[in-house]
C-alpha cells in the first residue's frame, strides 16, 4: 500500500540545464526536514535541453521524484495547471525551477498552513538581480491590475505559494485557456497570508519570462478579470467626440460671423490621425477578448502529456489517471 503524500511541490521548468541539479538537492533537503511524505513534481515544459532526462534520471532512484513530461512549450501557466491536476498531496507548493524563489521558505508557508490558512503567498520585499526597467513595469503592472478588477489580488507576487488541497480541487474546475494562475487563486477566496521574503537573482541561465511574455502574462491577467478597459474605451469615446463637437461649432463660428480665414489643415490631419488611432487601439482592446472568446470557444485540451516518469517505471498517461482514482 503506497504512503499517503502530505506534500506536492510543482516545479515547472523549461531548458534549467544548468541549475536543475542544485534545485533538485535544495528542495529534496527542505522536504526531507518536514519528515512527512512529499512527491516532487517537475514539469518539463517542452524544453530543448537535458534538463527533462535529469529528472528522469533521478526518479529511477528517488521515488519522490516524478516527471511529467509535455508534448511541447504549452506555456508557463500551464505547466502549473498540468502539476496541480497530476499532485496528490494535501498541499501543494509551487516554485521555479531557477532558485530565484528560495525553497527554505517552504517549511515557513507550511507552518502558516498548519496554522488554518488554506492559502500562503510569498510577497517580494525586494528583487535582486533585475532591472531597474523589468522592476518597474512589474510594479506598474501589478498595481494596473489591482486597480482594473474587482478582486483583490495582492501586489509584487508571482505563483511561488502554498494551497491546501480544497484551493487545488477547486481550480482544477476553472477551464479557462488564458490562465493566471495567481489571480485565479485570488478569485477563488478562502483564508490567505502572506510571507515575506527578499528574491535571489538567478543562480545561472536566462530569465524565461523576456519582455514578450510579461505582455502576454500582463494581457492575459487583466482581461481575465477586468472588462474595465472596454468601459475605459467609452468614456474616452465619449471625450473625444465631445471635443470633436465642440471643435466644429468652433470652426463654424469663425466662418459665418468672422472675417478670419479657417487655417489649419496640418493641425486637422493631425486631429484626424489622433482620433483614428483611438478606434484603432480600441479594436486592438476588442480583439483581445474576442480572441480569447475564440480559444475557449474550441475546446481544446489545457497540455499534452507524452510521457509521466514515476518512481522506476514509466507510466502512460492512462495509467497515472487511472492510479490517481484509485488513491
Amino acid at each position: 500500500m503506497s504512503t499517503h503524500v502530505r506534500y506536492s511541490v510543482i516545479i515547472p521548468m523549461y531548458n534549467e540545464e544548468a541549475v536543475i541539479q542544485e534545485t533538485y538537492r535544495r528542495i529534496k533537503k527542505v522536504m526531507g526536514s518536514t519528515g512527512e511524505a512529499y512527491e516532487l513534481l517537475f514539469v518539463n515544459d517542452g524544453s530543448t535541453d537535458n534538463c527533462a532526462q535529469m529528472i528522469e534520471e533521478y526518479s529511477y532512484w528517488d521515488e519522490s521524484v516524478k516527471l511529467i513530461d509535455l508534448s511541447r512549450n504549452f506555456g508557463h501557466q500551464i505547466a502549473i495547471t498540468a502539476g496541480m491536476d497530476y499532485s496528490l498531496g494535501d498541499a501543494v507548493v509551487i516554485i521555479d525551477a531557477d532558485l530565484q524563489d528560495p525553497p527554505e521558505l517552504i517549511l515557513e508557508m507550511i507552518k502558516e498552513w498548519k496554522n488554518g490558512y488554506e492559502v500562503v503567498y510569498a510577497k517580494r520585499v525586494k528583487r535582486r538581480g533585475e532591472s531597474l526597467f523589468k522592476k518597474w513595469t512589474a510594479s506598474l503592472f501589478y498595481r494596473v491590475l489591482r486597480y482594473s478588477t474587482d478582486i483583490s489580488i495582492p501586489v509584487d507576487t508571482g505563483d511561488f505559494r502554498l494551497i491546501d488541497r480544497k484551493v487545488c480541487e477547486e481550480l482544477k474546475r476553472l477551464p479557462e485557456k488564458n490562465r493566471f494562475v495567481r489571480g485565479l487563486v485570488s478569485w477563488i477566496g478562502f483564508r490567505q497570508k502572506a510571507v515575506e521574503y527578499e528574491r535571489d537573482e538567478r543562480l545561472a541561465g536566462e530569465t524565461k519570462y523576456p519582455l514578450k511574455r510579461m505582455i502576454k502574462l500582463s494581457l492575459d491577467g487583466i482581461t481575465s478579470f477586468s472588462y474595465k478597459p472596454l468601459k475605459l474605451a467609452g468614456y474616452l469615446g465619449g471625450v473625444l467626440s465631445a471635443a470633436g463637437f465642440l471643435y466644429l461649432m468652433y470652426v463654424l463660428y469663425l466662418a459665418l460671423f468672422t472675417d478670419a480665414a479657417v487655417k489649419g489643415w496640418a493641425s486637422m490631419i493631425g486631429i484626424t490621425l489622433t482620433f483614428n488611432g483611438f478606434v484603432l487601439i480600441m479594436l486592438g482592446i476588442l480583439g483581445e477578448y474576442v480572441g480569447r472568446i475564440y480559444d475557449e470557444t474550441k475546446r481544446r485540451p489545457l497540455y499534452i502529456v507524452q510521457e509521466f516518469y514515476s518512481g522506476k517505471k514509466r507510466q502512460s498517461v492512462s495509467e497515472q489517471r487511472m492510479a490517481q482514482l484509485n488513491k
